[in-house]
């Protein structure tokens, strides 16, 4: 491969847009779900930290946990309710402001028994903001929206501020996965995290992204997408060891 250029900024960005774009909510709930807004969500949620707060994981959860694995946009929680289940002594933070998608976690949740899940129902970012340097253990954004229009690209989530976010966080060693059945967003996602210096891109062969790793459950929409025709591309980094001093 090529030399890399130069990486962005590495100190975290100081301002937030005060819009987050995309649906807060989706078609009425079922009563049920309704019901688990009320009744469960209340003690999974994590508070909006404020701008400048600091977050102390071990505080989370309700015994100790020996990682801390974090997904930006989970969707219908499928993937997340998964790995909570296989992984009970990591503990698993899900960012997601789409509110029916904060109603389908909770459902699994409610019939899984994790314990080990809290909720941010709310933009990721002051989360990320929030959370101790090298605190992660992984992280991931997968099939995110696509926001196809080119003046709307801005909007992605990954992207060079998010990814300073992202390096900060995230321990030595530690995985960011994403994924994406859009090339053009597949594309955009290897593009700016290899430009990124501080992450290493673990595909050898191309079968490395075209395969969904056997430790990476399915969602329920790469699912629908795999049976209308589109192939999901999965992207595996690895974040550098940082350099002393």
């Amino acid at each position: 491969m090529p030399d890399r250029p130069p990486g962005p900024r590495k100190d975290a960005p100081t301002d937030l847009p005060e819009k987050v774009y995309g649906r807060r909510r989706g078609r009425r709930l079922r009563v049920y779900k309704t019901d688990l807004l009320e009744t469960l969500l209340p003690r999974l949620a994590i508070e909006p930290p404020d701008k400048g707060a600091h977050l102390d994981p071990a505080g989370l959860f309700e015994q100790p946990m020996r990682d801390l694995w974090v997904e930006i946009g989970f969707g219908s929680g499928e993937h997340l309710a998964a790995h909570a289940a296989a992984n009970p002594d990591i503990g698993m933070i899900g960012c997601e402001p789409f509110l029916n998608g904060v109603a389908n976690l909770l459902e699994h949740i409610d019939t899984g028994g994790q314990r080990n899940i809290r909720i941010l129902a709310e933009d990721a970012r002051p989360l990320l903001d929030a959370l101790p340097e090298a605190s992660v253990g992984r992280a991931f954004v997968l099939f995110p929206d696509p926001w196809p229009k080119p003046r709307h690209h801005k909007r992605r989530f990954i992207g060079p501020e998010n990814l300073v976010r992202l390096s900060r966080v995230l321990k030595d060693g530690a995985e960011l996965r994403m994924a994406s059945d859009v090339m053009g967003v597949a594309m955009w996602m290897l593009e700016h995290t290899w430009l990124h210096p501080d992450f290493e891109w673990l595909a050898r062969t191309p079968e490395d992204w075209r395969s969904r790793p056997d430790d990476w459950p399915q969602s329920r929409y790469e699912q629908k997408g795999v049976e209308a025709g589109r192939n999901p591309v999965f992207l595996r980094f690895r974040r550098k060891a940082r350099i002393p001093g």
